[in-house]
């Protein structure tokens, strides 16, 4: 587009805006430095394809990589060694009973570092006491030993982190939250980048382009978490 700014630009704390067009975005999907982490700019990143992503040592960092990894909950893929284990008894599953502890979870023991730090806590903590970030715990009985969190608009959900402490807990997270997802009515589930294991549980790929359209669209729909 003639005249428009070249991506990634700079955005003021304070200033809420819209994100500069994500199909733009460079090469490695970056969309727009700086800004802050408040509800209302959260929100509206991902009306628009955008999350943030980022390291202690960095400004803000906002994101829209292409292609995007999603699950549809239709298409969802359990193996007949998970149907076992969420039969067995092991594990139970409560919602929106921890999140804190769920993302300080999701925050430990990563050996490459962790982006969820501090202030990332704080913002999404602040999402969750707004109604819009909610979590799956998985217990061993009383032990917390898995999670999954996200950020919720419309038929949309977007999930930002999992952790495990215990074998198949991730695995049991991400399974019981994308069947109650699907059953309230949400289409689209993103995980952002496609990893093995996201693949074996049904996990596709999908163009930027694609994956914008839906989110337009989803948004808008009446969903009720």
């Amino acid at each position: 587009m003639s005249g428009s700014p070249t991506l990634p630009v700079l955005l003021h704390p304070g200033v809420i805006e819209d994100f500069p067009d994500p199909r733009r975005a460079d090469p490695e999907g970056l969309v727009a430095i700086g800004g802050d982490l408040s509800v209302e700019r959260l929100l509206l990143a991902y009306e628009q394809g955008v999350f943030p992503w980022f390291n202690a040592d960095h400004p803000e960092l906002w994101w829209s990589p292409d292609p995007r990894a999603v699950v549809l909950p239709q298409t969802l893929h359990v193996s007949r060694s998970m149907l076992r284990c969420l039969r067995g008894g092991r594990f139970h599953t409560t919602r929106d009973a921890a999140f804190g502890e769920v993302i300080r979870g999701c925050a430990e023991n990563r050996e490459d570092g962790t982006w969820i730090v501090r202030r990332m806590i704080t913002a999404y903590t602040a999402l969750h006491r707004a109604g819009h970030a909610h979590s799956l715990e998985v217990w061993e009985g009383e032990r917390l030993v898995g999670g999954i969190y996200g950020v919720h608009r419309g038929g949309l959900f977007a999930a930002e982190s999992m952790f495990h402490r215990a074998t198949n807990a991730s695995k049991v997270a991400l399974i019981e939250l994308v069947r109650w997802l699907g059953e309230r009515g949400v289409e689209l589930v993103d995980v952002q980048l496609m990893t093995p294991h996201l693949a074996t549980m049904g996990a596709i790929e999908i163009r930027r382009e694609a994956y914008l359209r839906r989110v337009e669209a989803l948004v808008c729909k009446p969903v009720t978490l």
